[in-house]
């Protein structure tokens, strides 16, 4: 091994430290390559040529994987300061120009997508053309991760804040949250159900008896916090995360449901469902997550800044129309 070049002399660039950075989250070449979106062959050269041009190894064979070496931790532990503060500057670069180049990468929940999302390209694209945007839709807890493995710029997400069980802020821990607005949870129930003639706001407590219709189990968490809150367990007699599908069960007298006023808004009621606000006032905060440092980035700013305004003021105002 060659000896190293003497202190400060070591010739290191953004791209070094990208491709550390990934190896250090994966623990896997292969993987790194992958994210970054290069070859596998590419990535072994660069770290080849970063090992020679340091004179010590980045990365050393353990089983049948990789781990770094301690000049390798050395560079990971820099290298999201110095990226960030990188980005940051290109950001600022981009706002001198005007935003007429630059790029956002958006991620966002199902009934984001036919609501929030498109009225949100749609400001970005009339105000900046310049600026790229991509879509991914996925749930919260793809959406945030792909936010951490910096596959978005920006996530659409949600939190539930009186569920003791809400996964939100665990899968969030070390990114940046903008809380953005307040999603009512409405209980939807067929005309005529005692509980639509009762009047707002509805006591979920006496709705113990009836069939519930809930999503998956990963999707059901805050249906089972509400009833828990109120004394009960729900029996669910149906499954399904299609919103539109729930409506529909519940007009066919299949049970009753919970729904956020987001997902309602962006579907009209179908005739024979009823929608109420509870007592316990159930409710879900929407959300914008970031990388830390994000935010100064221009393009990221200014997404920022239109959704905030798209979000507030109501269901109505973020479906762009008049409420069913």
């Amino acid at each position: 091994m060659a000896l190293a070049p003497p202190s400060g002399s070591f010739d290191l660039d953004s791209q070094t430290l990208r491709v550390v950075a990934a190896v250090a989250e994966y623990g896997s070449i292969t993987r790194a390559a992958t994210v970054l979106g290069y070859s596998q062959p590419a990535v072994s050269q660069q770290l080849k040529r970063v090992e020679a041009r340091l004179g010590m190894p980045i990365v050393t064979r353990s089983g049948r994987g990789i781990r770094l070496t301690d000049a390798g931790e050395v560079l990971a532990r820099h290298a999201d300061a110095v990226l960030t503060a990188l980005d940051a500057a290109a950001g600022e670069l981009a706002d001198l120009a005007g935003l007429r180049s630059g790029r956002v990468r958006l991620a966002a929940f199902p009934s984001a997508s036919s609501t929030i999302v498109p009225r949100l390209i749609g400001a970005l694209a009339a105000e900046h053309s310049g600026v790229q945007v991509t879509y991914l839709e996925a749930e919260p807890p793809e959406a945030v991760a792909g936010v951490r493995d910096g596959v978005s710029d920006l996530a659409v997400a949600f939190r539930h804040p009186a569920d003791r069980h809400d996964p939100f802020d665990a899968s969030a821990e070390g990114l940046t949250v903008h809380e953005l607005a307040r999603d009512d949870v409405l209980l939807l129930a067929p005309a005529g159900h005692p509980a639509a003639s009762a009047g707002d706001p509805v006591d979920l407590a006496e709705l113990r008896g009836e069939n519930w219709i809930a999503g998956c189990p990963r999707c059901r968490g805050h249906l089972l916090d509400s009833c828990a809150r109120a004394g009960f367990a729900p029996s669910i007699a149906f499954e399904t995360d299609n919103f539109v599908a729930v409506m529909s069960m519940v007009a066919a007298g299949l049970g009753v449901a919970l729904l956020p006023e987001l997902a309602i808004s962006a579907s009209a009621l179908p005739p024979g469902v009823t929608a109420h606000r509870t007592r316990a006032g159930d409710h879900r905060m929407l959300v914008a997550v970031t990388r830390p440092g994000a935010d100064h980035i221009p393009a990221v700013a200014e997404t920022l800044r239109l959704l905030t305004g798209l979000t507030a003021g109501g269901a109505s105002a973020r479906t762009g129309r008049a409420a069913q």
